[in-house]
């Protein structure tokens, strides 16, 4: 329930621009006490931008923030802190070779004449966590402890300071669902306790179990402020990405099956290694999109290794139009027209140092080999046409990748393996981490991709993303196929029971 009361904190006409970019063009936010409110938006809509100038990260341009009817002037997160403004990140930025109370009390540290005072050091951890309701030995080294405690740590930091405003940016991504809850059952806590609490996150159930209002961004503007149970979950999307959500409806082409003719691009019999994924075995044709369904570790991203090449068959065969492949490393693989858009696109995927352009030409450009070096024109035109289609934003294509939304560096990498027109895409999570509007997008493509006669192949581990994408889904569980559903077949309903029940 809302603490009806006077504004705890907040940000009038807010405005912060980038060369070249208006990342936020007058919003207002405010927050009271003893409320959770959810702050969303596609990425690169503010969000981030917002929390920054917030927590003394930027300083806005114009506006003003006011806490507690005040107006402040954080210059740097310690600033913030000692105001009263604490952040809690999707990555715990702590110690985890420090003890749990020194993580709680690092740089606040109580001194005597011998140096830090322990005792009382660990006897101020153990009220913070006591607010939280959490029993630990404060001696015990951080990272000895789950995540999910290390989340209820750095909770328990800001609190040491006497945090007015907390900031959960992300703090679910990591979590299991008992995870989840016990950190849920905290900030309905502090939440009783009168602080004001931002939640930043991805997930729509989470948005609607935890949050009282929700304030949505879009394009650096703010498009609404409404109370959680006023507003509709398709009200939601609609006002996140801008358009009719209904657009993210399965086709009736891939709900009533696709009538893909023609040889199989890619044809695998019974594939697998000594110990990892075993009896894999499908073909996909021209026009389909096969989606990889199963619970974490079930096999589906050791599969794409395999087809890959990344990792090498110790069974079975895999065929490329009814040739058996020999050879098995991703050079020959792109040669035979195979592109993967890794899990992980911060290690697998960008090379945060080279611009938007060379992330996108850069396999067009080792495939042609060296001696045939694309000229700048050439590269700034194809990366320029695939930025366009693929609406990434902002379109600088000489700025660094890493200055990038998530969502847009996504984009960027499958732009990369478009420019070599592959034969067979296979995108592994391509929606992890990113917003609703990205996601839409993406799968727009895979659509795309389809009806022009493409071959995907999909892995997500969202399985409402797998069932609306998918012309026919494997699944897999124990690191073994299980089962194949294909046209009207798939449904949430029948991926679940395969995965419970399929193969016995």
């Amino acid at each position: 329930m809302i603490t009806l009361s006077e504004p705890l904190l907040e940000l009038r006409g807010i405005v912060k621009t980038f060369p070249g970019v208006a990342a936020l063009q007058s919003v207002d936010f405010d927050l009271l006490p003893g409320e959770v409110h959810a702050l969303l938006g596609e990425n690169g809509a503010g969000k981030s931008t917002l929390i920054k100038v917030m927590t003394g990260v930027h300083a806005a341009d114009a506006g003003e923030i006011l806490l507690g009817g005040k107006r402040i002037h954080p210059h740097s997160p310690s600033d913030a802190v000692n105001l009263g403004i604490s952040t809690v990140y999707q990555e715990v930025n702590l110690a985890p070779n420090l003890s749990i109370a020194e993580n709680v009390c690092l740089g606040r540290e109580a001194r005597g004449p011998l140096g830090i005072r322990w005792s009382d050091l660990r006897r101020r951890a153990e009220i913070a966590l006591d607010r939280l309701g959490l029993k630990l030995d404060v001696r015990l080294p951080l990272g000895s402890v789950s995540i999910a405690l290390q989340q209820m740590v750095a909770i328990a930091r800001a609190l040491d300071v006497s945090a007015k405003v907390l900031v959960l940016d992300e703090p679910t991504s990591s979590l299991d669902a008992n995870e989840v809850a016990q950190l849920f059952g905290v900030v309905r806590s502090l939440k009783d306790q009168g602080l004001g609490i931002v939640f930043v996150t991805h997930f729509l159930d989470q948005v609607y179990e935890l949050s009282d209002r929700i304030t949505v961004l879009r394009n650096g503007h703010k498009v609404g402020a409404w109370r959680a149970d006023e507003l509709s979950r398709l009200e939601l999307v609609t006002n996140m990405i801008g358009r009719d959500a209904s657009e993210l409806d399965r086709t009736e082409e891939a709900a009533a099956g696709v009538a893909a003719t023609g040889e199989p691009v890619v044809s695998a019999q019974q594939i697998g290694t000594r110990h990892g994924v075993s009896d894999v075995s499908f073909d996909i044709r021209p026009g389909e999109v096969l989606g990889l369904a199963g619970l974490l570790g079930s096999g589906r991203t050791e599969t794409l290794r395999m087809v890959f090449g990344l990792d090498k068959p110790d069974m079975g065969k895999i065929e490329r139009s009814g040739v058996p492949i020999r050879r098995f490393d991703p050079k020959q693989s792109i040669r035979e027209g195979f592109a993967l858009c890794a899990e992980d696109r911060k290690r697998e995927g960008i090379f945060p140092d080279l611009s938007v352009r060379e992330n996108i030409i850069l396999v067009l450009q080792a495939k042609r080999g060296w001696l045939r070096k694309l000229s700048f024109r050439s590269q700034s035109a194809l990366a320029g046409d695939l930025a366009s289609r693929l609406r990434i934003h902002p379109p600088d294509l000489e700025g660094s990748i890493d200055r990038l939304s998530g969502g847009n560096q996504q984009k960027a990498l499958i732009a990369r393996w478009l420019a070599v027109e592959p034969a067979l895409l296979m995108l592994d999570e391509p929606t992890r981490g990113i917003d609703v509007g990205a996601k839409f997008e993406i799968m727009s493509l895979v659509e795309e991709l389809r009806q022009d006669g493409g071959a995907v192949i999909f892995v997500s581990s969202e399985l409402p993303e797998v069932v609306r994408t998918s012309t026919k889904v494997l699944v897999l569980r124990d690191r073994k196929a299980v089962g194949m559903l294909e046209g009207g077949q798939v449904s949430e309903e029948r991926v679940v029971r395969e995965i419970a029940e399929g193969g016995a």
